[in-house]
């Protein structure tokens, strides 16, 4: 499976429809739908499809036609995310009318094409599911620590001082971390 960290965007038009695709990380698909909704107010319809793994590392999925009529712009979007194995992903396209209708096989054609024409603009990254921890240490390895987050690929969520020290909230990969645990030992916490 892959995944994607930023917006990749790509416009077909068919029979003087233009179909606006846009392939983004799942955490931005709320705000990129009322983004896009605002950016294109006379666009007529703005089909979705999206595919994640939830805490029980079940792969969930959605598609939506947005008027469209039923199962001819969702599914075929939704098809692409799964052809390209693509997780934690989500599409979005806008669609502007051009006076021609396309029925149904021309709007699955359209959907899916203008998928994979965003598919195509994007950068793809291999799937590793990310671990939450916390680890507390001295005040005087806090620069260490920071260093080593830095060379392990790994992020901090959160960093706070108390009265005995530092205490980081951070995510990896469980061998970045693994790698990050190994290289600190545990004298330094």
């Amino acid at each position: 499976m892959v995944t994607v960290n930023a917006i990749s965007t790509d416009t077909i038009e068919i029979k003087g429809s233009k179909f606006l695709a846009y392939l983004m990380p799942i955490v931005m698909y709320e705000e990129q739908m009322v983004h896009l909704r605002s950016e294109h107010p006379k666009a007529v319809h703005w089909v979705s499809a999206y595919r994640y793994l939830n805490e029980f590392d079940q792969i969930v999925e959605y598609s939506g036609d947005d008027g469209e009529p039923k199962g001819t712009s969702g599914k075929p979007t939704l098809a692409v995310l799964q052809g390209h194995e693509l997780i934690n992903a989500a599409i979005i396209t806008v669609r502007y009318f051009g006076g021609t209708k396309l029925g149904p096989g021309g709007l699955v054609r359209a959907y899916a094409e203008a998928a994979n024409a965003a598919y195509s603009q994007a950068v793809f990254y291999p799937y590793e599911k990310l671990m939450i921890k916390s680890i507390e240490c001295h005040y005087s390895n806090v620069s260490m620590i920071e260093y080593e987050m830095s060379q392990k690929a790994i992020r901090c969520i959160e960093k706070t001082f108390g009265e005995k020290g530092a205490v980081f909230k951070i995510e990896g990969s469980v061998e970045n971390l693994e790698q990050f645990y190994n290289v600190l030992g545990r004298s330094i916490f």
